[in-house]
């Protein structure tokens, strides 16, 4: 079929990078593709970093930002957990805002706050900000993934991004924000502002997410932190069709596209329609009830309480244990915490569980 006769929307298919070649028969890449594998596969949000001392000894002196720019740094970080912990999967070490800031977004982030943006965007002249990315804006993306993939070997790299939604909430907030009133105000207030601002930051999003994944990223994670603040109708008229788009965008590459968000629960089904092929689930609804409400034809990521690894070891095997019962008959599960780890949990809890899922799900 050439590209006239194929269906509008529909993306050409790209041919896999070596990088995905090799790790296509790895456990990680047999589940997103709801397919059997040897055990459940282990990854965990936020691995890179944050928990871990060998991190915050490199990251002594180093800016978060300038940290996410450096290609030796990005690669030492994302190896780290994969060393210590023998999850999975490598999870790329950076940060949602990175695409904003490699377009000229005048933001930071702010030790114990966040993102600050130093323009909010409220206005139509504000959208100024917002040009197009290009793969020379973050060509230490593709030096650092180009070195990654070289260390992983068969062990998948998941490139990521956040969600137009949330990052829309970041500019429009100006920073975290506990209620989204200015988010909301310009959603139900402005929506004609809103849609093109969201259809912006889509076009910037699925751009990075492409840059990642012609540099050797196997699967990708689509973040939106945020999303949980809006009702379902809200959700499927002002967010998903960024989501969507973005989605779609990537859709020839034949990689495969996780989308997770917090407190989510009522919006899984949604989440599951703008087109990720796996949905994460966060703690709050056990993955059976979860999959009923996602529907057919998806995988599950998800979805053990990061608080529960402060807990003794034997009560953390008892809450994995339900985890995984509630996974069984899944067409495709990934294991998971239900958000990401905490700054100060041990990371040798990690790896204990790393083990225990392995062990408990190998195929005799």
């Amino acid at each position: 079929m050439s590209a006239n006769d194929r269906p509008s929307g529909q993306p050409t298919k790209t041919a896999p990078t070596s990088a995905t070649l090799a790790t296509r028969d790895s456990a990680f890449m047999k589940a997103c593709r709801r397919e059997p594998v040897p055990h459940t596969p282990v990854w965990f949000m936020r691995q890179a970093g944050r928990s871990l001392p060998e991190y915050r000894k490199l990251r002594e002196g180093t800016a978060m930002l300038e940290s996410c720019m450096r290609p030796d740094m990005v690669t030492e970080i994302t190896l780290q957990p994969v060393r210590r912990h023998g999850v999975d999967a490598a999870v790329y070490f950076s940060d949602i805002v990175v695409p904003l800031k490699a377009i000229g977004v005048d933001l930071d982030i702010k030790p114990g706050v966040g993102p600050v943006v130093a323009h909010p965007i409220r206005s139509r002249a504000d959208l100024a900000q917002l040009r197009d990315l290009t793969p020379d804006d973050v060509h230490y993306v593709t030096e650092a993934m180009g070195m990654l993939t070289a260390e992983l070997g068969s062990t998948p790299l998941i490139g990521f991004a956040g969600a137009p939604f949330t990052l829309a909430s970041y500019l429009v907030e100006g920073g975290p924000s506990r209620n989204h009133e200015n988010t909301k105000a310009m959603m139900y207030g402005d929506p004609e502002l809103w849609a093109e601002l969201l259809d912006r930051l889509a076009e910037i999003t699925g751009a990075f997410l492409k840059v990642q994944i012609e540099a050797g990223a196997s699967a990708v994670q689509l973040f939106d932190s945020w999303v949980g603040a809006l009702a379902p109708a809200d959700y499927r008229r002002s967010a998903m069709p960024a989501s969507a788009k973005v989605f779609d965008m990537i859709a020839g590459y034949g990689v495969p596209r996780i989308h997770f968000g917090v407190g989510t629960g009522e919006l899984l089904g949604l989440m599951g329609e703008a087109g990720a092929d796996v949905v994460g689930v966060d703690w709050r609804v056990p993955l059976d009830e979860a999959a009923r409400r996602v529907g057919p034809g998806k995988a599950l990521q998800g979805n053990l309480d990061p608080a529960v690894l402060f807990a003794p070891t034997r009560a953390v095997e008892t809450k994995t244990d339900e985890v995984l019962d509630a996974a069984k008959g899944l067409e495709g599960h990934i294991f998971n915490l239900g958000h990401g780890v905490l700054p100060n949990m041990d990371p040798d809890s990690l790896t204990r569980l790393v083990e225990y899922v392995h062990t408990r799900t190998a195929r005799q």
